[in-house]
């Protein structure tokens, strides 16, 4: 084999691995909610899923369902977006409350570990996105970008650790949070 050839496809085998990367950003290359006001208001309402997520797989304990979940996640925003659900993000909270008191109930909310981190992660994050949903429009677009861009922080960390969530999530998901952080204070 050539030199040419092995450099193609040592480019085609690091491309394929980054399958993740390439999903996210052709994802958010697609337009999502009209950008302005609105695209603030919508990036609010759906940040509580991304720790949902790693919340719910944290609590049954089965990275494989991190996929599918998601799938779920993405029915849910269109279908409560096309219902013209105006709190989505209550949905989410209710779901996440719901796990929480479960795990409580049979003491996984009690020992240390992933569920614990990620029931911390899910406050954080909620924190953020119901105090950019209340707060100055101007500075609310800041905090839900914030929330997002440590979200992206938080994906890559679990990517690193490669835990709770399967790795091609992670960085799926670290690059759309990373992207869309940066949509909101430079395109809206």
């Amino acid at each position: 084999m050539d030199r040419r050839t092995q450099g193609r496809t040592h480019w085609a085998r690091f491309l394929l691995n980054r399958w993740p990367t390439a999903l996210a950003l052709a994802m958010t290359a697609l337009p999502s909610s009209g950008g302005g006001e609105g695209a603030v208001g919508v990036f609010a309402q759906v940040l509580p899923l991304l720790p949902l997520l790693y919340l719910v797989v944290a609590k049954v304990g089965r990275r494989a369902l991190t996929w599918p979940l998601l799938g779920v996640g993405i029915v849910s925003v269109v279908g409560l977006r096309m219902l013209h659900v105006v709190a989505i993000s209550s949905v989410y909270v209710t779901i996440a409350l719901i796990v929480l008191v479960w795990g409580a109930l049979d003491g996984h909310l009690r020992r240390p570990g992933e569920f614990r981190l990620q029931a911390l992660g899910w406050a954080v994050f909620t924190a953020l996105a119901l105090s950019g949903l209340v707060a100055d429009p101007d500075l609310g677009r800041y905090v839900i970008a914030a929330g997002w861009f440590l979200h992206g922080v938080w994906d890559f960390v679990h990517l690193w650790r490669n835990k709770t969530v399967t790795r091609s999530f992670a960085e799926w998901c670290g690059v759309v949070d990373v992207v869309v952080a940066v949509e909101l204070l430079v395109l809206v």
